[in-house]
C-alpha cells in the first residue's frame, strides 16, 4: 500500500512550487493570446492538451499502465471534463481582454468553492465567511463594470471558468483520498486530447513552425502548472500556500503590459484587491476554524469554532 503524501514538511518548498504553477499558468495564457490573433480557440486548446498528454508519454513511459487504475474512474472523467470546460472558458476570455482582467476575475473560484462546500460537501460557513464571499462578489462587478460588447461576454466567460474550475475543486477533494496525483493529471491530458481532436478539424488552419512551437509551450506550461500545484500541496498545507496563487495578478499584470501593452485601470485594480482581500479572508476563517476544531475541549459549554 502506498503510504499518504506528508504534509506540511516543507512549506518553503511548497509556497515556490506554487508560485512558480501560477507563473507557468500565466505563461500559458500569454501564448494563448497572441497564438488568437490568426488561431482559432479550439485549436489552440487542442494543441494544450495534446501536447501535455504527449509529455507525460514522454516523461513517465514507465507508470502509463498503472495511471488509468483509479476507484472513481467515473469521478476522475468528470473532473477532467470539468476542467476541459474551465479552459475553453478561459482561452476565449483571454483572446478577448486583457490578461489581468481575465485573472482577477478568476480569482473568485475560490469563493465559489466555499459556497459549493455547503451542498455538495455538507460544510458549515458561517456569516463572516459568507459576507467574504459576497465582497468578493462585489469586487467582480467592479472589474466587469457591466456594459455592452464583447467585453461584457467575455467577462462572463471568465465567470464560467471560475464556477467549472471551482466544481473541480469540490471534486478534487471528494476523490483526494484515494486518487493518485499523476494518474489524475494524465485524465486530464487524456479527456482532453481525445474530446479535442474530434473538434479540431472543423476549425483547422495551416501552422508554421513557430505556431507549432508556441502550442507545444502552451502544453508545456500548462502540464508543468498542474504537476507543481500538485506536488506544492504535498509538501505543504493548502493554508499555507493558497495564498500564494495570488501572486499569478503580478506576473498577468507585467505580462499583460510587456507583451500587449495592456495596464489594467485602477477600478479593475480596486476590484481585483477586493476579490483577493476576500479569497484571503475565506482561508484565513478556514485555518482559524480548524485550529479551534483541533483544541482540546475547553470547560465552556457548547463552545466550537467561530465562523
Amino acid at each position: 500500500m502506498t503510504a499518504a503524501p506528508r504534509r506540511s514538511d516543507a512549506p518553503l518548498r511548497g509556497i515556490i512550487l506554487m508560485c512558480a504553477a501560477v507563473l507557468c499558468f500565466v505563461l500559458m495564457n500569454t501564448i494563448v493570446k497572441h497564438l488568437s490573433d490568426t488561431v482559432p480557440v479550439p485549436l489552440i486548446i487542442w494543441g494544450r492538451y495534446f501536447f501535455h498528454l504527449v509529455l507525460i508519454l514522454a516523461f513517465f513511459p514507465r507508470r502509463i499502465p498503472t495511471l488509468l487504475t483509479s476507484q472513481r474512474k467515473s469521478l476522475q472523467v468528470l473532473r477532467s471534463v470539468l476542467v476541459l470546460l474551465a479552459t475553453l472558458c478561459m482561452f476565449t476570455a483571454v483572446s478577448l481582454m486583457p490578461l489581468a482582467d481575465v485573472v482577477s476575475i478568476t480569482f473568485v473560484a475560490p469563493l465559489l468553492v466555499t459556497g459549493l462546500s455547503v451542498p455538495i460537501l455538507g460544510e458549515h460557513v458561517g456569516l463572516r465567511r459568507w459576507a467574504a464571499v459576497a465582497a468578493g462578489f462585489i469586487g467582480v462587478l467592479i472589474v466587469i463594470r457591466p456594459g455592452a460588447g464583447v467585453f461584457q461576454w467575455a467577462a462572463v466567460l471568465a465567470l464560467g471558468q471560475a464556477l467549472f474550475y471551482a466544481s473541480y475543486q469540490i471534486l478534487t477533494r471528494l476523490t483526494s483520498r484515494d486518487a493518485d496525483p499523476l494518474s489524475a493529471l494524465f485524465y486530464t491530458a487524456l479527456v482532453g486530447a481525445v474530446a479535442t481532436s474530434f473538434a479540431a478539424p472543423l476549425f483547422w488552419v495551416p501552422l508554421g513552425a513557430v505556431d507549432w512551437l508556441l502550442l507545444a509551450l502552451a502544453g508545456l506550461f500548462g502540464g508543468a502548472g498542474h504537476f507543481a500545484v500538485i506536488k506544492a500541496y504535498e509538501r505543504a498545507d493548502a493554508s499555507v500556500i493558497a495564498p500564494f496563487a495570488y501572486t499569478e495578478l503580478v506576473w498577468a499584470v507585467a505580462l499583460g503590459f510587456a507583451v500587449f501593452g495592456d495596464f489594467p485601470d485602477r477600478w479593475t485594480l480596486v476590484g481585483a484587491l477586493i476579490i483577493a482581500g476576500s479569497g484571503l479572508y475565506v482561508l484565513h476563517r478556514e485555518r482559524a476554524r480548524k485550529d479551534m476544531s483541533a483544541r482540546p475541549a475547553s470547560g465552556s459549554a457548547g463552545a466550537g469554532p467561530v465562523d
